[in-house]
């Protein structure tokens, strides 16, 4: 949850729609959702995340499509076999995570104190709340935008448009809790439903990723995503056949993207202060900072929406259940992780400690939204005096590699950044458990992994002028450490 995001290796006019870290500067293009960024295992909801493209895609011919994959070598997480245990291994994760959270012990390595049956699983009215709230979000991204944006250039030269319209679904969708709270609306016993509705956002996953399956196997060849065509039936499925799936103007994969998953992940959070409130007479500081963090980081996901159309989960993969599954149900179950301990497992958090913690989180964001900034800045316009005495590296391709500024500090800033931020939005919780850090501790593989993941890429694209770039800038993450 994201962001946030899982690539093949490709060749040829597939290699430009390898993607790069924004750290690569200049020409690299690309933005920063929260992971969003997103998400489960692409990019961090901003994850969301924050990777972005070495150049456009390539323009091929109307008939040009990605060519299936031919060796299992070259497919990302373990090809069938692992697509096939991640499909499983990701929702049982979540469900435990669900259950320790309100278990007396909370232990993130232990057993779940119990295992729910389809009674505590299956229930009509979370399947009918869910389907509400995707109706709303639906039509909210269906209202006029303050703007309308043009994606990359796809392979059949043409370019598709994306309403900018998310930070204003975010006000109207507050404004509209905000309302139904005043006149009743039991939004504090929203906690008491979340296994019901992760079960349901679990099944809505994985009958939307059949459906857009399917719908992928009438696309056009130039329709299809280059990581999602393996040939294989489980990969395709999970990492997802079909580049832009729609219906009309109505773009799923952007839609999912940051809207509904982020959106709920916030309302949880609220519920969850509410419901603390009424059992303890006010929220906790602690909920309040957990609250008022996580609700920083989605408003300035949707605020720069726009900055999703370069990143990898646009651009590059498929829309398959891997994202479907992140957008919908990971996001929103367990990056509300932290506010769902503190409800049962209360942690006394005082002024100065609090202080520390907002501190360390303005440091996290200070760098996470100035890496991005100045990358989208350099990317749109290098001679924006804000960028233009930036020093690059030139390469083969025509792009430029920044090597000063943020980028030139470290590889990756806007994953310092961010991890960073999860640091603090766990403090809150304590230390007594390791519970609270599963965020912190899964969004550091999956950077870790991503950056590997880049590495390689940037290398294949760029040669000698990505080993002098990484000569000038030796560290990938953190300064002096990684």
């Amino acid at each position: 949850m994201g962001r946030g995001r899982v690539h093949l290796k490709t060749s040829g006019q597939e290699r430009a729609l390898s993607k790069l870290s924004a750290e690569t500067g200049a020409g690299a293009a690309g933005s920063d959702p929260p992971r969003h960024r997103g998400h489960l295992l692409g990019d961090g909801v901003g994850c969301v995340s924050l990777t972005d493209f070495c150049e456009p895609p390539t323009p091929g011919g109307p008939e040009t499509m990605a060519p299936p994959q031919s060796s299992r070598a070259s497919l990302d997480f373990g090809g069938p076999l692992g697509a096939a245990a991640l499909i499983l291994l990701l929702p049982a994760t979540m469900f435990h995570l669900l259950l320790v959270a309100r278990s007396g012990p909370a232990r993130l390595l232990g057993p779940p104190p119990y295992l729910p049956g389809p009674e505590a699983l299956w229930s009509p009215r979370a399947l009918l709340l869910l389907l509400t709230w995707l109706g709303l979000q639906a039509a909210l991204y269906l209202l006029p935008a303050r703007k309308v944006v043009e994606g990359q250039e796809l392979k059949n030269k043409s370019r598709l448009r994306y309403p900018v319209n998310g930070f204003q679904a975010l006000v109207v969708t507050g404004l509209l809790v905000g309302l139904g709270v005043s006149a009743g609306l039991p939004l504090g016993a929203l906690p008491e439903m979340l296994l019901p509705l992760a079960f349901a956002a679990t099944l809505t996953a994985f009958v939307f990723s059949l459906l857009l399956y399917l719908k992928a196997l009438v696309a056009p060849a130039y329709a299809l995503a280059p990581a999602g065509n393996s040939g294989n039936p489980i990969y395709d499925f999970f990492l997802g056949r079909e580049l832009n799936p729609r219906i009309c103007s109505f773009d799923f994969k952007y839609f999912c993207e940051l809207r509904p998953g982020l959106m709920a992940w916030v309302l949880i959070n609220l519920a969850l202060l509410l419901q603390e409130a009424e059992l303890r007479g006010s929220p906790s500081l602690a909920m309040w900072l957990v609250n008022g963090f996580q609700l920083l980081y989605v408003a300035d996901a949707l605020w720069h929406e726009e900055g999703v159309l370069t990143t990898m989960d646009i651009t590059h993969d498929g829309f398959g259940f891997m994202l479907a599954f992140g957008d919908l149900a990971w996001v929103p179950f367990t990056y509300s992780l932290q506010a769902q301990f503190l409800l049962y497992h209360p942690q006394p958090l005082g002024l100065p400690m609090a202080s520390v913690i907002c501190l360390l989180n303005a440091v996290g964001y200070y760098i996470f939204r100035g890496a991005n900034s100045q990358k989208n800045t350099f990317r749109k316009n290098p001679s924006d005096p804000r960028v233009a005495g930036l020093e690059t590296i030139p390469t083969a391709t025509g792009r430029q590699l920044l090597v000063s500024g943020w980028w030139g500090m470290v590889r990756h800033p806007n994953y310092l950044g961010d991890l960073i931020m999860a640091l603090a939005w766990s403090l809150p919780c304590g230390v007594s458990h390791l519970l609270p850090y599963f965020y912190l501790l899964y969004f550091t593989a999956l950077l870790v992994h991503r950056e590997a993941r880049d590495e390689q890429q940037c290398l294949q694209k760029y040669g000698l002028a990505w080993h002098e770039y990484c000569k000038r800038v030796p560290y990938r993450i953190v300064p002096y450490v990684y």
